[in-house]
């Protein structure tokens, strides 16, 4: 194990070259819910920010809670909609009711998955 710091000149200044360990940039793009946890963590919980950071898991984490409230939106949106009868017949039969209820339903199921995953 190399444990010599390295440093590079800046002007007068000799500045460490800091690595963090295990860094590994993954291929899945974080989506809208993966920014918005990033930035919950960075301005709201900056020690658990700092941890994932110096253990090189912020990623997978942004990651995962992408993935997962991506899915738990739909899920949660497929419910309320079997469960208000939104259905393909009311969006023949009246297609502004149909957008107004759909927005609705993807609004509450949003609030729900941002109190449970993202803003905690």
């Amino acid at each position: 194990m190399n444990n010599k710091i390295t440093y590079h000149r800046e002007g007068d200044y000799l500045i460490p070259d800091l690595y963090i360990k295990n860094f590994n940039r993954s291929n899945y793009r974080i989506g809208k819910y993966g920014h918005l946890r990033l930035n919950y963590l960075k301005n709201h919980n900056k020690g658990y920010y700092i941890e994932l950071m110096i253990s090189g898991t912020l990623s997978e984490h942004l990651a995962g809670v992408d993935k997962e409230a991506n899915k738990r939106v739909s899920d949660i949106i497929k419910r309320l909609a079997e469960a208000e009868g939104i259905d393909e017949n009311l969006k023949l039969a009246n297609q502004l009711e149909w957008v107004q209820s759909m927005n609705n339903i993807k609004n509450r199921a949003e609030e729900i998955v941002f109190s449970e995953l993202i803003y905690v």
